[in-house]
């Protein structure tokens, strides 16, 4: 299948399998480091992964990498619509994993009080080119926590996203958009 096709069919459909995510990102060419700088709004491409949905309920808004050394990896956007950098917390990712019930529209309101308590200024990632699934390509490394992101090129303006977190096997994959 073409690479924009199957950007058009997972965009109208919102979902689609691991395996077919994994062919798509294997078919779609590596970016580097400059490609990616600047200010991205994500979304996810849910695959039946334990965080899909969750980004979206907790107002994630996306990604900023502003150089190779300073990557603010979550961006979040309050009720007024204001965008915020969060600090990730290895504790919360295990907790994701744990309690697939807070991706429920209920708990938005926790999520994102959650996320103003965790708000910083400071640079919570980098990024470095490095292989992945057999290409070499941008990837965020995250400063604190055992995940990588790497990315690969849908179109000048957007990229596909995968999470490589090393003690959950199952890659998330999202979708960022250059803003």
């Amino acid at each position: 299948m073409e690479t924009l096709e199957n950007y058009e069919l997972i965009k109208k459909n919102g979902q689609t399998t691991t395996e077919k995510a994994l062919q798509w990102f294997d078919e779609l060419e590596p970016v580097n480091v400059d490609f990616m700088l600047g200010l991205w709004q994500g979304s996810g491409l849910h695959t039946n992964h334990p965080m899909d949905g969750l980004l979206e309920v907790s107002s994630w808004y996306g990604k900023e990498f502003v150089d190779s050394e300073t990557v603010h990896p979550l961006l979040f956007s309050d009720k007024n619509q204001n965008i915020f950098k969060v600090a990730p917390n290895a504790n919360s990712m295990k907790l994701v994993f744990k309690m697939s019930w807070l991706k429920n529209n209920s708990f938005k309101p926790l999520l994102m009080l959650t996320n103003e308590l965790m708000k910083t200024e400071v640079s919570q990632a980098r990024l470095r080119m490095m292989e992945y699934r057999g290409k070499v390509t941008a990837t965020m490394v995250y400063d604190y926590l055992p995940i990588n992101d790497s990315f690969r090129k849908i179109d000048e303006n957007t990229v596909l996203g995968i999470m490589d977190y090393k003690i959950y096997p199952q890659p998330f994959f999202f979708i960022l958009e250059r803003k």
